[in-house]
């Protein structure tokens, strides 16, 4: 079973919500409607809360966790995701706030307590360290990411194009899943 409880906690799934056979949701999970995880993505909210928002696509490989509530860090931290944020391929996110419309590119990593506002692109093998916040309208890359240009008029489309193409690939294989 790949999407499961843990302690009392049981996923909550949204309408028409993807996970691929492959995956693992557990825990304190809420997933958006119209969202997708892909294969061999793991969405771990064993200790603390996950929410991810409506038509956001969690990509190959992903891993998704919190930060625990501890003597370290009283509070911990949850992991939040917006809506229409598409996650590349192999990418880690622990216990960080997503917003809206945002694109994070593959392989990047982003830390415990990291805010990435609305309309950001985080661009592919970037690190944004803990408690860092990146403004939203902007590309940031590198490790650790820093703000590199405005992001354009072009780039701001994408996010909403991108989720589009990800909530009709989802529904092929949810058709085709059920299909047979």
């Amino acid at each position: 079973m790949n999407v499961r409880p843990f302690g009392d906690k049981i996923p909550q799934l949204g309408q028409a919500v993807f996970v691929d056979p492959s995956a693992v949701v557990l825990g304190d999970v809420v997933l958006g409607a119209d969202c997708s995880v892909w294969p061999a993505t793991v969405i771990r909210g064993d200790m603390h809360r996950i929410r991810i928002g409506a038509r956001t696509s969690i990509q190959d490989g992903s891993v998704l966790h919190i930060t625990h509530a501890g003597p370290f860090n009283p509070d911990g931290y949850p992991l939040v995701i917006g809506d229409e944020v598409t996650v590349g391929h192999k990418v880690l996110l622990h216990g960080c706030s997503i917003g809206n419309r945002v694109l994070i590119g593959m392989g990047s990593i982003v830390m415990d307590g990291a805010v990435v506002e609305d309309e950001v692109i985080v661009g592919a093998g970037s690190l944004v360290p803990a408690n860092r916040t990146l403004e939203s309208g902007y590309l940031y890359m590198g490790s650790p990411a820093r703000q590199v240009r405005a992001l354009t008029d072009k780039e701001k489309a994408f996010f909403s194009y991108s989720a589009d193409n990800y909530v009709r690939l989802k529904d092929q294989h949810l058709r085709e899943s059920w299909a047979g």
